[in-house]
């Protein structure tokens, strides 16, 4: 939600911040800030993006030092200001602090810090922090600032990633974490401390992953890691998976439309080793140790928020056909606070981007707290739902920076299907089915690519309804998630007001939406209900809207209810979807850019939603 990068070392940490951050930027912008220790630590912050706290660095002659932490924050508690921005410091002890998470108890802790004459300049939670750390920092009595910061962070509740620094301990760097990711980048004599690898993977490729209530005390010569009780830990050091060349543009102007590119390879990488059709089978090794408890599951229950869920939502209609086991779809948000029933045989499938979606976190502790087996379906190795789940597989889809997720959904198409075949074979499909359907997967990276190919016809489509302020996505089966994703994507990043919904639905109410000119997409592929999606189409013709239609390749009877079309090529139903989307993310990506938005980067959102 927020990006964290902090350096201790022998290099002047000035240009080491400023690069962590703007690798970070697309996890929040609505301000920046930065604290380096020289002698005495000064702050700069500044509203707005990376590139607006470059130039008033610059016009403070720079923050020389070797120690320094720096922020990019998505407001959560108070507006976007320069007071509410980090890093934060203490009124006693020059401690300046950046954090990630929601201290949920902020509001007594202040109470009680303001009784004790602390003096508050924001209306942030992580201003409470800070305060509490300098309150029971005593160097004198040997509560030093890694004892203050353990001591604070038993008294809080909620999810936090922090960096630390004080101006009486030169030369040390604190960084602590519970449920917001947090990562220490370990190079020669120096260490940098970020919320996302992207911001470490320039200067070094081994790192340690933080664990939930623990503290590490950096020095440019050695580190420490301890629990909040103050309870030695060995971490272990991992190397990133990550490279440099990943997160960079490359020759595309967005990052939105790169991944939306990618995808016929992040796909061919999501599948690689996975598929046997010759033997008729898909081969997961995240869940095979647990493949007798999978077939003998009773139910499945998908969890997930946003375009996850959408996902999700498709998965739940291919385990339901593929794998004839019963399944249900559930927010994650809705899921923890409904008391739900979870009875022996159920298993819980946690479906997120980043593995550190914080309702799609709970609902699976909650899951798992009442007994069902945890699975994960996530992109980031190593992130907190795939280390808290019992199982699980990748996506395998490589970094997604751009904020509106397109390859991530359609690796994540594409994991549950693998995951449905998986099932299926083993509950009722035969060889010949399974293979059949196998080669059917296999050949979708080239049917994504020629959809790619129609970019330009979309740009010069969406030109002419890009001036509308609401539209309507309608699609039926397979497809209804389709239509909620691109309603979605549409919101997300061009702010114009979309809405989805199943087709047979519109005539329910929203029906009354429909006047002259209105934008209304139907996914409209060849398939078991065709006809009637193409009544639905009628319908909407007649009171006025102009329909702009996903079809089969092929398709000539669609050119006569349709102002204008895209085609995709025939795929099987099952995997209608992962085509049928494609036109969808690329006709919010031009809408976006023709409106003069900022794709990466839409206002009030962020990539990773660490808070609930």
């Amino acid at each position: 939600m927020c990006g964290i990068v902090a350096y201790v070392g022998s290099r002047q940490a000035q240009p080491i911040l400023i690069e962590g951050l703007k690798r970070l930027e697309y996890r929040g912008y609505d301000s920046a800030g930065m604290a380096v220790l020289n002698g005495d630590v000064r702050v700069v912050r500044a509203v707005g993006r990376v590139s607006v706290l470059e130039e008033r660095l610059s016009g403070a002659g720079g923050l020389a030092g070797t120690l320094g932490i720096a922020h990019t924050r998505w407001a959560t508690h108070g507006g976007v200001s320069e007071a509410n921005a980090h890093p934060h410091m203490d009124d006693r002890h020059g401690i300046a602090l950046i954090h990630n998470g929601i201290i949920e108890n902020y509001s007594a802790l202040r109470t009680w810090l303001e009784e004790k004459g602390h003096a508050f300049k924001s209306e942030t939670d992580t201003e409470v922090l800070t305060m509490l750390i300098g309150e029971l920092y005593d160097p004198d009595n040997g509560v030093d600032l890694e004892r203050a910061v353990q001591a604070a962070l038993r008294e809080v509740t909620g999810a936090y990633a922090l960096a630390a620094i004080c101006k009486n301990e030169p030369g040390v760097l604190v960084a602590a974490r519970k449920g917001s990711p947090l990562m220490v980048g370990v190079g020669a004599s120096e260490y940098i401390v970020a919320s996302d690898p992207s911001a470490i993977v320039a200067h070094t490729t081994q790192a340690i992953t933080l664990e939930d209530y623990q503290v590490c005390r950096l020095t440019p010569e050695s580190f420490r890691t301890s629990t909040i009780d103050n309870v030695p830990v060995t971490p272990r050091i991992h190397e990133l998976e990550l490279e440099l060349a990943q997160i960079e543009l490359g020759d595309f102007p967005h990052y939105m439309l790169k991944e939306i590119f990618e995808q016929p390879a992040s796909l061919r990488q999501t599948m690689r080793g996975r598929l046997d059709q010759r033997e008729g089978r898909v081969v997961l090794g995240g869940v095979g140790q647990y493949a007798r408890e999978l077939v003998k599951a009773r139910r499945f229950i998908l969890t997930a928020q946003g375009t996850a869920l959408h996902a999700a939502m498709i998965g739940e209609y291919m385990i339901e056909e593929l794998a004839k086991a019963p399944t249900e779809v559930e927010y994650a948000s809705e899921f923890r606070y409904r008391n739900p029933i979870i009875e022996d045989g159920t298993v819980v499938v946690a479906v997120s981007q980043s593995g550190e979606t914080a309702d799609t976190l709970a609902a699976l502790h909650e899951a798992k707290d009442r007994g069902a087996l945890a699975l994960g379906v996530v992109n980031v190795v190593g992130s907190s739902i795939a280390r808290e789940t019992d199982a699980g597989v990748y996506l395998r889809v490589g970094p997604e920076i751009g904020v509106a997720s397109t390859k991530a959904f359609t690796g994540q198409v594409a994991v549950l299907a693998l995951l449905s075949l998986f099932l299926g074979r083993r509950r009722f499909m035969s060889h010949e089915q399974c293979s059949h359907f196998i080669a059917e997967l296999e050949r979708i990276p080239d049917s994504i690519q020629r959809v790619l190919q129609e970019s330009d016809h979309i740009k010069e489509v969406v030109s002419r309804y890009c001036d509308r302020e609401n539209w309507l996505f309608l699609g039926r089966g397979y497809n209804y998630p389709v239509a909620l994703e691109g309603a979605l994507k549409l919101k997300e990043i061009s702010y114009i007001h979309a809405e989805g919904m199943p087709a047979a639905e519109m005539k329910h109410g929203p029906i009354a939406l429909i006047n002259d000119g209105m934008p209304c997409v139907f996914i409209a592929n060849r398939g078991s209900q065709y006809d009637k999606v193409m009544s639905n189409i009628q319908e909407v013709r007649s009171r006025g809207g102009h329909v702009i239609a996903v079809a089969t390749e092929g398709d000539k009877e669609i050119l006569k209810h349709a102002e204008d079309v895209f085609y995709v090529p025939d795929v099987p139903e099952a995997l209608s979807p992962l085509v049928t989307v494609v036109p969808l993310q690329l006709l919010a990506y031009h809408a976006a850019v023709i409106r003069g938005h900022d794709v990466d980067k839409p206002r009030n959102l962020a990539k990773s939603v660490t808070v609930e």
